[in-house]
């Protein structure tokens, strides 16, 4: 998943940092029922690392019930990222 096509998709921009609020919201909406719709194992964790770049995805376990390996995979990139913060 190209991450510039996905911003442009949900927010019309490849900065959300420029938006409204209220595009802010109209684009997390859209993402978190494309999240909650998807089928594809790859394609969610896709929607789901870019929820929580923005700062709303649901915890792993929440987010991938039914998959361990993704829920696994999400929990692995939480703490890769947690420790890239506090570099």
């Amino acid at each position: 998943m190209d991450l510039d096509a996905l911003l442009n998709h949900y927010f019309q921009t490849d900065d959300p940092e420029t938006l409204s609020a209220e595009a802010l919201e109209r684009g997390r909406e859209a993402l978190a029922i494309d999240f909650g719709k998807e089928q594809g194992p790859g394609r969610k964790f896709g929607l789901w690392a870019l929820m929580d770049a923005l700062g709303f995805a649901p915890f792993p376990a929440d987010a991938f019930p039914k998959h361990p390996e993704l829920k696994r995979a999400a929990e692995d990139y939480l703490t890769a990222s947690e420790r890239l913060r506090r570099s």
